[in-house]
């Protein structure tokens, strides 16, 4: 039977919903449910009892129809190339909702990005400070900015650092006392607040209660020295999800309880009364309401290993294979739609020519068979976008999104490669 002919009777509904996309839109494919969004914005809302905007970086997942879907559901989007924001204006989105991060923003971006209307411009160095001022006096316009500050420590138990060592993020926190004063002298430029995301992919919340205190100490350490009252300050969310078998999920209550006593006593402060706080996610938002459905093309044993070879790998998932930032590859989470039986080891390969195309080296899945439909998990983030979906010219995925009227095809992936005019 072909992949079009699966039957979807007598599955499981999540299942048979699989199935039914794999059927109608083919494979390989990432479906975004946003029920599973929906229910996360809920739960960080409830959590912080609203003291957070959310504002989404796109970055984490572009696409088109996921960004319309978001627009009356987040309060920001962060962009970090003009191809982002372009997307995000296509999707709908005003752009004084929009800032924009990036610590190699060229001139023809910035110029785009100013003339067309953009909320806030994180600043990376002093230097992008003076190229914006002078391409902003250029429009006849004054940019709101906020500078982005790297803290001198973060602690332990976040999967990537961007701060607390050389990083080309941010103004070091040891230079911000000569770097501030010097931007807001800028004439074109409107100091708005400050930004700090210094750790991502965190899954314990001591570490995050610790990181967000480091953020307010030096929130309000910085203010106070340069009597700045800030119109937003940005946390970095750092907020991990349990992409492996034996982790945890993050405890966001814990989080909470151990952080919001220290926002309202921010917030109590005269000069914090009228503040907006943001709390910037990715993964978090969208990771766990992904899958990567892949269909088996053949199998067989090599030299006393099962292997299954499938028609998608790591050109569409790079993440899942562990080649983007997994120091040690760890299988993601995965099962076989519909699939029965006692659990074996097998290898699952994608069909590129070569040995690193692995999706997972001895996963426990019931007996595969040619056909058979994988459902690899925690897969709605970085999966298509950050993949070498060129490599070896195989056809892109096609990108499914699962909404209140049911399926929707929103085609195959594209990249944003545009030049800035």
């Amino acid at each position: 039977m072909d992949g079009g002919d699966l039957p979807a009777s007598g599955l499981e509904p999540f299942d048979r919903m699989l199935a039914r996309s794999a059927s109608r839109f083919g494979t390989p494919q990432f479906l975004y449910d946003t029920r599973a969004i929906e229910a996360r914005i809920a739960e960080l809302r409830a959590a912080f009892g609203g003291r957070f905007a959310l504002s989404y970086a796109v970055k984490a997942n572009p696409n088109p129809a996921l960004l319309g879907w978001l627009r009356e559901r987040i309060d920001f989007l962060d962009v970090s190339s003009i191809g982002e924001f372009h997307r995000a204006r296509n999707a709908g989105w005003a752009p004084d909702r929009a800032s924009f991060t990036g610590p190699g923003k060229r001139d023809g971006e910035l110029r785009e990005a100013i003339a067309g209307g953009l909320g806030e411009l994180i600043l990376e160095s002093a230097g992008e400070a003076r190229r914006a001022n002078a391409i902003a006096g250029a429009l006849g316009r004054r940019q709101d900015v906020m500078i982005r500050i790297s803290p001198d420590r973060v602690p332990k138990g976040f999967g990537d650092h961007m701060a607390g060592r050389p990083s080309p993020f941010g103004v070091d926190v040891e230079e911000i006392d000569t770097t501030l004063p010097a931007i807001a002298a800028l004439p074109n430029l409107r100091l708005a607040g400050l930004h700090i995301y210094s750790g991502t992919q965190c899954l314990r919340a001591e570490a995050i209660v610790e990181n967000y205190a480091i953020f307010l100490d030096i929130f309000e350490r910085v203010c106070a020295r340069h009597d700045l009252a800030p119109r937003r300050l940005v946390f970095g969310s750092g907020l991990g999800i349990p992409y492996h078998e034996g982790d945890a999920p993050l405890d966001l209550g814990a989080v909470a309880a151990g952080i919001v006593p220290a926002l309202d006593a921010l917030r109590a402060k005269p000069r914090f009364a009228e503040t907006r706080l943001a709390l910037e996610l990715g993964r978090y938002l969208v990771g766990e309401a992904g899958y990567f459905l892949t269909r088996v093309v053949a199998v067989k044993r090599s030299r006393g290993r099962s292997l299954a070879i499938c028609d998608g790998g790591m050109n569409d998932h790079l993440p899942a294979s562990g080649h983007f930032g997994m120091v040690i590859a760890r299988n993601y989470r995965m099962h076989v739609v519909g699939g029965a039986g006692p659990a074996e080891e097998v290898d699952i390969s994608g069909p590129l020519c070569t040995s690193i195309d692995r999706l997972a080296r001895g996963a426990r899945l019931p007996p595969l068979a040619e056909d058979d439909l994988i459902a690899v998990h925690q897969s709605g983030a970085y999966g298509p976008t950050a993949s070498p979906l060129g490599f070896i010219s195989h056809p892109a995925p096609v990108e499914v999104l699962l909404t209140g009227d049911g399926l929707v095809g929103t085609g195959r992936v594209s990249l944003c490669v545009e030049r800035p005019r």
